[in-house]
């Protein structure tokens, strides 16, 4: 899991083999399918493993300190390390070629990172800050379609195009949308600490 998991990362989902996969991890490809009935078993087993990391660390995370600032910040290095580590064809190849993969994405989208950003916004709200006005559920969907915006596959053919710049570009540009002057102080003095 871990070699197919980087390897998808670094290379594509499509170009790595099965038979390249049982030879870096010293065994035969006979192993890995009584393990796996096939690659897109394989592919299905990882993503489902990145999500359920993902989802660990929004937890750990939501349940630190106010639950609020440092989850921003928290969550915008996991983005950064999630995305600088991943081909961004990867996206294309599974939406494209493992739509049972991708399907779990889209749940884990729906139920888990729309659910956290609406209750960080609400409990954001609560702590003064962020706007009292904000409609939490429409700007959830906002931020998911921002994010999802960038896995356009025309992105890619760009060489000037950087997926992680953009994406902590509209995060920050969103955040300072609704931040409080309470919140906007509270995200870069946690942002310095951070760093």
């Amino acid at each position: 899991m871990e070699i197919a998991r980087d390897q998808f990362s670094r290379y594509g989902v499509r170009t790595v083999t099965m038979e390249e996969l049982a030879r870096m991890a010293g065994i035969s490809k006979k192993t890995i399918y009584q393990e796996f009935l096939d690659k897109k078993d394989l592919v299905r087993e990882v993503f489902r493993n990145i999500l359920e990391e993902d989802r660990q660390k929004m937890i750990y995370i939501h349940e630190q300190e106010d639950g609020v600032i440092d989850h921003l910040v928290k969550m915008s290095h996991i983005m950064r390390e999630r995305l600088s580590t991943m081909n961004p064809m990867v996206i294309v190849e599974i939406q494209k070629y493992f739509p049972e993969a991708w399907r779990m994405f889209e749940d884990f989208k729906l139920q888990t990172i729309k659910v956290d950003l609406i209750n960080v916004m609400e409990k954001g709200k609560m702590l003064g800050y962020f706007r009292e006005e904000i409609d939490t559920s429409i700007l959830a969907k906002v931020r998911l379609d921002q994010i999802a915006s960038s896995f356009d596959p025309a992105n890619f053919t760009n060489p000037e195009y950087n997926f992680v710049e953009e994406q902590l570009v509209l995060m920050d540009h969103f955040l300072h949308g609704i931040f409080t002057e309470k919140g906007r102080m509270a995200y870069q003095s946690q942002k310095a600490i951070e760093k």
